[in-house]
């Protein structure tokens, strides 16, 4: 990712405050990229099937960031995979925008699609390649550290350093059908929830189209981030009837560790007791944006679930 003038004064702190150790690029040593944001959703895509041919009828994608504005991200992804011999038919699909929710949204429309009896199996691709837009030879953040010696964390410049320090390149996919495998093991999905607080919170990031300078506000998410999660957790619950108390683990998008007393918070407040455990990959993963989700559910099956019940 190469250096930016005076990073190397702030890189400990900021590797100490957001507790991520390792991230993965998909570039050479000269910042050219090794794949591009299809190429490492197809590379998902396949995986997830075994790199056999798929009968899917639904393609659900979500991406922060794509090299191209349009055609949608699945719509590319239809033809990549039929590039590899994935698919060779007409699907269905479903492009989702957004920074960190687009991944979990093309989940929700997959299931969506499923449970309306349209589909019986569709597949859905989170992807995410920041280092096109944060490698030292393209970033140019503002630099405005003489205006925040008192504040650091205000400075856009430090946020941009910040978020250079946190965010992963990654894809995963994951499929949905309308009755478990036989031949591996399958999560059973009981419901979804998605809501948007942007009536009450403002923008908490931003990623330009012409510049592509991403920004976050972290003063934003510290006030807002627990009422609105909270929020979002007890709609969730009461909708469908359960307790938090009645869940075993938790499986967060948590981009920072810099949150983890946020979450603790609300996985102790609203579990009525201890705090109810949780799991995430981020420490050796990174932060990979809409793909997160997805990349974490890989890994905590392979490393949680006897072997002989993964095939």
């Amino acid at each position: 990712m190469g250096e930016l003038d005076g990073e190397a004064l702030v890189r400990r702190k900021i590797l100490r405050m957001n507790g991520i150790k390792s991230r993965h690029y998909a570039l050479d040593r000269a910042q050219n990229p090794t794949h591009d944001a299809y190429e490492m959703a197809a590379l998902a895509a396949a995986h997830c099937l075994d790199h056999k041919p798929g009968t899917f009828t639904y393609l659900s994608a979500g991406s922060t960031n794509t090299p191209l504005v349009g055609p949608g991200l699945s719509s590319i992804l239809h033809a990549r995979l039929a590039r590899q011999g994935i698919i060779a038919r007409p699907v269905e699909i479903n492009s989702n925008s957004g920074i960190c929710t687009s991944g979990a949204q093309a989940l929700v429309n997959a299931a969506r699609a499923i449970a309306s009896g349209d589909h019986q199996e569709a597949l859905c691709i989170g992807v995410e390649q920041p280092s096109v837009f944060l490698k030292s030879s393209f970033i140019r953040p503002p630099d405005d550290r003489a205006l925040y010696l008192d504040k650091e964390t205000s400075s856009k410049w430090f946020m941009s350093v910040f978020l250079r320090s946190m965010l992963s390149d990654g894809a995963g996919a994951v499929s949905l059908r309308n009755q478990p495998a036989t031949d591996r093991i399958s999560y059973r999905l009981n419901w979804t929830y998605s809501r948007s607080f942007a009536h009450e919170t403002p923008l908490c990031m931003s990623l330009e189209s012409r510049s592509l300078l991403l920004s976050q506000d972290v003063a934003i998410l510290a006030k807002y981030m627990r009422p609105s999660v909270e929020q979002l957790v007890r709609g969730a619950l009461a909708q469908h009837g359960e307790s938090l108390a009645e869940y075993q683990c938790v499986l967060p998008h948590l981009s920072s560790y810099f949150f983890k007393a946020y979450l603790l918070d609300i996985l102790t407040k609203m579990g009525g007791g201890p705090a109810i455990p949780y799991w995430t990959n981020l420490e050796s993963a990174g932060n990979a944006g809409s793909a997160s989700i997805f990349i974490i559910l890989d890994e905590f099956t392979r490393k949680h679930t006897p072997a002989q019940a993964t095939r």
